[in-house]
């Protein structure tokens, strides 16, 4: 129905070649728009991976850019947020910097973004230094580089650690 009236189309018009074409444009955008909200609702995403993911669909670039301009300006795409929240999720969940970072890229988030949102976490040294606190031995070391710390952060930490 959005599409028919930003087309311009009503009773008793004639479908002209243009208003044909304005038609078809405006069908494009709105689904365009349908899939990038769908692909939303399922969880937040940078405006680069939507686009990508409409890229993937088949969708014209014209109706991605539009329907991607609308999105912000809604306030429903936010690359800053994004980055922001998953790498909050991530070092709750006991990452370390390159393992945030490596997840942040493939989320199509810019490096500009990436860098901002570690700088919000806590250093990472102090997550480090939770990880241990219950069983600081060399197994827990290996779990904290399997997790991506940085290997200057667990060599700091390693005279902690019990020895295995």
């Amino acid at each position: 129905m959005e599409a028919v009236v930003r087309a311009g189309l009503s009773v008793g018009r004639p479908l002209d070649r243009e208003t044909a074409r304005a038609l078809a444009r405006e069908l494009r955008r709105s689904r365009a728009l349908t899939r990038a909200t769908r692909a939303l609702a399922a969880r937040d995403r940078s405006r680069r991976a939507l686009d990508e993911r409409l890229a993937r669909a088949g969708t014209p670039e014209a109706a991605r850019e539009q329907a991607l301009a609308a999105l912000e300006g809604a306030g429903l795409v936010d690359d800053a947020r994004v980055a922001r929240s998953r790498a909050r999720v991530l070092a709750d969940r006991g990452y370390g910097d390159a393992a945030i970072k490596a997840d942040l890229e493939r989320e199509a988030v810019s490096a500009e973004e990436v860098e901002a949102a570690l700088a919000a976490l806590e250093p990472e040294r102090e997550r480090a230094k939770r990880q241990l606190s219950g069983a600081a031995d060399a197994r827990a070391l290996r779990r904290l580089a399997a997790r991506g710390f940085d290997p200057e952060t667990i060599a700091d930490l390693a005279p902690f650690a019990d020895s295995p």
